[in-house]
């Protein structure tokens, strides 16, 4: 157990290491070819911090362990929300830019909307609820959609990000993304499986440990890179790369799962697709009040609040 506890912690110090190399390297990055820091937040950081779920999701579908491939993406997607974008609000208010609420955070939205619908199949007087091949063919499509999106929003949305960020040499640069995504890999790998093994100890069920262990343990990436993009004032990466990454859990990822195996779907999941679209909601709704388009201190606190509130019903309801 020692050298269990020892590795976990490990994996936390590789985490943080690889968070600041990415956030410095993605900052260089866009100021050297003159890219917003939110495109390079929505699509090089969201894509590498979303790489743990990846890797998670296809082993579980391989092995056809429907409930972790389910609980992970929608338990990460929650974390990330309520629990990460908290968090970042907390250490700093993060400015989320006017096509981002209009835009981004309703495609996320659609992205719940769409899995809530697509799971449900007895809603439409299917034999069973899962999410088939089919299903994860138009998850894919959608992602497809909004790849096409991002790169002309690359083409025309080109601006000189902030004079005080480094700028490194660019094999610098990019030593640094690749780096920092290795360690974040790593560090995820480190954390998910040994933490896995602490909570069999308890004899924690599939379900609960893909709600709670495995989808934080996925998103250590997002919470530290958004965490420390806020520390560093780069609201666009931090919010870029959570909203990013929730895309990316749903539409990529969770399409690449249902295309592989089919995915038989717990009807117990429509309360926590339920609990991703009201925080989506509420993201959206805190646009409009205190600071416009702020996520200021106060908002953060009471979306890291409802998450201590959510993990504590899911560690009940079991």
């Amino acid at each position: 157990m020692l050298i269990t506890i020892i590795l976990l912690v490990a994996g936390f110090a590789i985490l943080v290491k690889g968070a600041d190399w990415l956030v410095d390297g993605a900052s260089s990055l866009a100021r050297r070819y003159r890219v917003s820091e939110l495109v390079i937040g929505l699509t090089i950081v969201a894509f590498g911090t979303s790489a743990p779920e990846l890797v998670v999701n296809i082993i579980a579908s391989l092995k056809k362990y429907n409930d972790l491939t389910i609980g992970n993406i929608v338990g990460s997607n929650i974390f990330n929300l309520l629990c990460i974008l908290g968090i970042s609000g907390i250490i700093y208010p993060i400015t989320v830019q006017n096509k981002t609420v209009w835009r981004e955070i309703p495609f996320s939205l659609l992205a719940g909307l769409l899995l809530f619908f697509l799971a449900n199949d007895t809603f439409r007087h299917q034999a069973v609820n899962m999410l088939s091949r089919w299903d994860g063919v138009i998850f894919l499509l959608f992602f497809i959609l909004f790849s096409v999106y991002i790169f002309k929003n690359l083409r025309n949305n080109q601006q000189d990000v902030k004079d005080e960020v480094k700028i490194f040499r660019l094999p610098v640069t990019i030593f640094f993304i690749i780096i920092g995504f290795a360690a974040l890999i790593i560090g995820s790998k480190l954390v998910i499986s040994n933490s896995i093994k602490i909570a069999h100890e308890f004899g924690v069920s599939e379900k609960l440990i893909g709600l709670t262990i495995v989808s934080a343990g996925t998103s250590l990436p997002e919470l530290v890179t958004s965490a420390v993009a806020a520390y560093k004032r780069r609201s666009d990466i931090a919010i870029g790369n959570i909203i990013g990454s929730n895309i990316f859990n749903i539409y990529l990822i969770l399409g690449i799962s249902a295309v592989i195996n089919p995915i038989s779907y717990n009807l117990s999941f429509n309360i926590d697709i339920l609990v991703y679209i009201g925080a989506t909601l509420l993201l959206f709704l805190a646009m409009f009040s205190g600071g416009k388009r702020k996520l200021d201190r106060w908002e953060a606190a009471i979306m890291l609040g409802m998450y201590i509130i959510y993990l504590v019903y899911i560690i009940i309801r079991r």
